[in-house]
Parts: structure tokens; sequence; C-alpha cells
């Protein structure tokens, strides 16, 4: 692996295999829950028809683990398009980043699918469910990055969402080392996206007994939000009631 420079991230340089140590770290380990989980040889593997119109999840640790799962999906698939076409001014830190974010978010959703095993509410479907991110610019270095600053940031408010609501401490605890690196990577998308943003306003409170802590989004406010790119309607209200 080339020590190849990301751009600056928290006000110094950091170079790739230092990202991907720090950021890494905890995917690296969720991974090692996985019982000999290999290298995925298709990260994003080719979509086609789906057999549901609507994905009702149950509210009970499964449907929280399949909503943390649906959003590492469309994470994974996101990281996967814009490795596959890269836009023309994307630099060579800016494409080992994006590869590394998309190696972490592979292993993120793997976790997941390994974990729910038969549970996973894509187990009985024919092919996998095919994303929709022609509301993003990706043609760009500046709308791929506004693009993974908007998905990043929503998987951190949703995880925060997500976390009070598990019963089961094992999933809590194996939830918040991923939640934590989904953290690293929008710090550093935002920092590329807009110098010194990584801890904006707009994700963190500012005021009442939770200021200074990271956005926290209900499983309702985040399926309304990722409604656009589903081919099909999901509903959370279940995950309302834990």
């Amino acid at each position: 692996m080339s020590d190849s420079v990301v751009p600056s991230f928290l006000g110094r340089t950091l170079r790739r295999r230092s990202f991907l140590r720090v950021a890494g770290a905890t995917a690296a380990s969720s991974a090692l829950v996985l019982a000999g989980c290999g290298k995925d040889d298709n990260p994003n593997p080719t979509p086609g028809p789906n057999a549901v119109a609507t994905l009702t999840l149950t509210g009970d640790d499964n449907g929280l683990l399949n909503f943390a799962y649906l959003l590492e999906q469309i994470e994974a698939a996101f990281y996967q398009k814009v490795v596959t076409a890269f836009p023309a001014d994307f630099t060579a830190a800016d494409k080992a980043a994006f590869i590394d974010l998309r190696d972490h978010e592979v292993i993120h959703r793997e976790f997941f699918k390994s974990v729910l095993a038969a549970n996973a509410y894509d187990a009985a479907l024919p092919v996998p469910f095919e994303f929709n991110f022609t509301a993003y610019t990706l043609t760009t270095r500046a709308g791929v990055y506004a693009a993974a600053r908007t998905l990043e940031d929503l998987g951190v408010a949703a995880y925060n969402g997500l976390l009070r609501r598990f019963s089961n401490l094992t999933y809590l605890r194996l939830l918040a080392k991923i939640g934590s690196v989904e953290a690293r990577h929008a710090a550093f998308v935002r920092d590329q996206a807009e110098p010194n943003s990584f801890a904006g306003p707009e994700v963190i409170v500012a005021s009442g007994s939770l200021a200074g802590l990271s956005v926290l989004k209900t499983p309702t406010e985040v399926a309304a939000l990722i409604a656009p790119l589903l081919p099909v309607v999901l509903v959370a209200d279940n995950l309302m009631l834990l």
C-alpha cells in the first residue's frame, strides 16, 4: 500500500496509511467478529428487480440491525459507484481515500449480513436492492464530497438514534464501534468539502441538555431522508416503540 498524502484533516496532513489505521481500526475489529469472512471480490453486486414494494422493519433488535444494514448497503454502494468512475478532478489522494472508505463500508455491510444471516431483510431476495443516487452530482470532486458529507452525516445521526434502542448489549457495543468509524468518515469528508467544518453547527447540537453533542435522528426521520434513494417504501415506525 502506498503512503500517499490525503488532504488536510483537522489542521494537519493525513497520510493514507494513517487514515486507514485511525478510521479503519474499528472496522477491522468488527471484521474479526465475522466467522472467516473473506475478501469481497464484488463489493457492489449487480442489482436487479426486487421482490417487495414495502419494507417494514420489526420492532426488535433484528429490526434495528436491519436498519443499520440497509444504511451500510447504501454507503457501500455509493462509494463503489464513485470508485468505479472517479471524477476527472479527483486527485490521487482523493482516490486512495475513497477506496479506503469503500472498503470500510463493505466490511460494515458484510458484518451486518453475517450477524443477521437468515434474518436479513434481503435474505430471500434474488438480487440486492439498487439504490438511486441520481440526485447527487458525482462527476465533480465538489459534488462527490458534498454527497459523501450528506450520507455520512446522516449515518452518524442515525447511529446516534439507534444505539439506545437495543436490548442486546453486545449489539450495542459493536454498533457503537462502527458508529465511531462513521463519525471519523463524516469528519474527514466534511473537512475535504469545506475545511474546518468537521464539527459544523448543522451536525452539533447547539443548546439544551445535549449541547455540544452530535445530532441525533430517529429511525422515522432517517427513513424519510433516505426514501429517495430506495426502490421500496421503508416503514420504520416499529423502531420508534423501542
